[in-house]
């Protein structure tokens, strides 16, 4: 996983309330477990709608998507995850989260940042024409303007997500102590 301590850039000023994982990633993208691939399907029957923002040149690539509350609801599909990541999103702000969806976010390297409602329409209002700035070390959400919104993360995801540590790099990060329990374990139980 991709070590993550700002995302900086233009955003989806997306807003919509309710997303559930089916609108994120539609089913009959499902039967695949290709991570690659999947972002040209995200928002499907949204980017059928005239003037929807993910098919907005100026908004190509950006890098944060500014949600509406309760994103992510609806399935516990992973493949909103990596369809978000496919398409470049490496960050999500929104006043909630589905709570599987932040976990499947976070398990895949996107910051789910939570913000009052009233902060979520002004950086609306701001990403229609300017960059927004999630910084994970001063856990701030900063525009041109001056505007300054904290957050609150879980400091296990905060440092996860910093240093690049997904389950398998947890895990490599302790193989001097796996490697002496199983020397130990062998020493004292041969049998084994």
């Amino acid at each position: 996983m991709e070590a993550i301590t700002r995302v900086e850039g233009s955003a989806y000023p997306f807003g919509r309330k309710n997303v559930d994982t089916d609108v994120i990633i539609p089913a009959h993208y499902l039967k695949t477990i290709s991570r690659a691939g999947l972002g040209k399907g995200a928002f499907e029957t949204v980017r059928a709608e005239p003037g929807n923002v993910f098919e907005d040149p100026a908004y190509a690539g950006s890098p944060i998507l500014i949600a509406g509350d309760n994103f992510g609801c609806g399935s516990s599909r992973e493949h909103a995850a990596w369809a978000l990541n496919d398409m470049g999103v490496k960050a999500v702000i929104a006043p909630s989260f589905s709570d599987i969806f932040s976990g499947n976010a976070f398990k895949n390297g996107i910051v789910a940042v939570v913000l009052p409602q009233a902060a979520v329409d002004r950086l609306l209002e701001v990403a229609k024409d300017h960059p927004v700035t999630v910084d994970l070390e001063s856990l701030t959400v900063t525009t041109p303007f001056q505007d300054r919104f904290e957050f609150e993360m879980d400091p296990f995801r905060r440092n996860c997500l910093m240093n690049g540590l997904d389950e398998i790099g947890l895990t490599l990060a302790m193989d001097r102590d796996i490697a002496a329990y199983e020397t130990r374990i062998a020493a004292d139980r041969p049998w084994l």
